[in-house]
């Protein structure tokens, strides 16, 4: 029987035929509505620079200065989700991870961490949820089943977060960064490991799935991937259809996680939300086809290290400052 992590076996099963192929298939109809997020992004552009020209010298002043508060946030934040996107699209993982490390650093309280991530997340995902579905990858039965108890729990570890977040800020940040320095470990693992294939399937308790990965997810920022996709993954069930049924519900989840931060604790650092969402919604449509031009074990090396070292100085800052 295989010892793999589920972190390990989903990046073995990312080189098998299956999920080659798959991945082609994917990669081809994305570049398929390439266009349409062109267009898109291009009526998004036209519209803000119409009202760029309609807007009077005192509110281009006003914005000019929101997007310059807290030492350009709002422009740091455009860059964190552009480079954590493009990660995501090369590893098929990191996103949630990166974005939680580099927040922290920069004293973000932990809501508005999860509540932005999950909010820019709520869009990126539904790109792959959107292609998943045109290739036939989702298991609809699967996809519910997951869906209903991973609501429950991202609803749970939100406001738990809220509670925890606003109260006890400098027992909350070391415990994310502790939790993140932990995938930053996995995320290593997967760059230096010995490949195996585990051929036997076993039942997967599905509904537990959801909940813990749903939970760990809102509170921690990320990490839904790992443990649900790799779980199923390693227990033998179709790569094709757990990938495709897995992004459903994650696009789901954050949905709900988004939503349940703004009922809490409102639209907060607005410049953080923004910032990420747009980043990651320009970079979305071309990640994939990153995919095999990217040196993806030595991204797998420099993220890993990066969101160890940020996690550290978290955590060192909590406890000596």
């Amino acid at each position: 029987m295989s010892s793999n992590t589920p972190e390990e076996i989903i990046e073995e099963i990312t080189h098998s035929h299956d999920v080659v192929i798959t991945q082609q298939e994917l990669n081809s109809s994305r570049r398929k509505v390439v266009s349409k997020y062109l267009v898109a992004i291009a009526f998004v552009l036209i519209i803000i620079l119409f009202s760029y020209f309609f807007l009077s010298a005192e509110q281009l002043t006003f914005l000019q200065a929101t997007l310059n508060r807290d030492n350009h946030l709002f422009y740091w934040m455009l860059l964190i989700g552009f480079g954590a996107e493009i990660v995501a699209g090369s590893m098929g993982m990191g996103y949630g991870v990166i974005c939680t490390s580099l927040l922290l650093i920069m004293n973000v309280p932990p809501p508005v961490v999860s509540a932005s991530i999950h909010s820019a997340e709520a869009f990126t995902s539904a790109a792959g949820t959107i292609s998943h579905w045109q290739l036939g990858n989702i298991n609809k039965k699967l996809a519910k089943a997951l869906a209903l108890p991973a609501i429950i729990g991202a609803v749970a570890g939100a406001l738990l977060l809220t509670y925890v977040g606003e109260r006890y800020a400098k027992v909350t940040k070391p415990f994310i960064a502790a939790y993140t320095i932990y995938l930053g470990i996995k995320i290593l693992q997967n760059a230096f490991k010995k490949k195996t294939v585990n051929q036997q399937k076993k039942k997967s308790n599905i509904t537990v799935l959801g909940l813990i990965g749903g939970f760990i997810d809102s509170f921690g920022g990320g990490g839904w991937g790992p443990l649900v996709t790799g779980t199923f993954i390693k227990n033998g069930h179709t790569p094709r259809f757990v990938i495709g049924s897995s992004t459903f519900a994650k696009c789901i989840l954050t949905v709900a996680s988004a939503t349940t931060f703004i009922f809490t604790i409102g639209i907060q650092h607005w410049n953080v939300v923004a910032g990420l969402l747009i980043g990651g919604i320009v970079t979305a449509p071309f990640s994939a086809m990153l995919t095999a031009k990217l040196p993806t074990k030595k991204m797998f090396v420099v993220v890993g290290v990066v969101v160890i070292i940020c996690g550290l100085i978290t955590i060192g800052r909590a406890v000596f400052l």
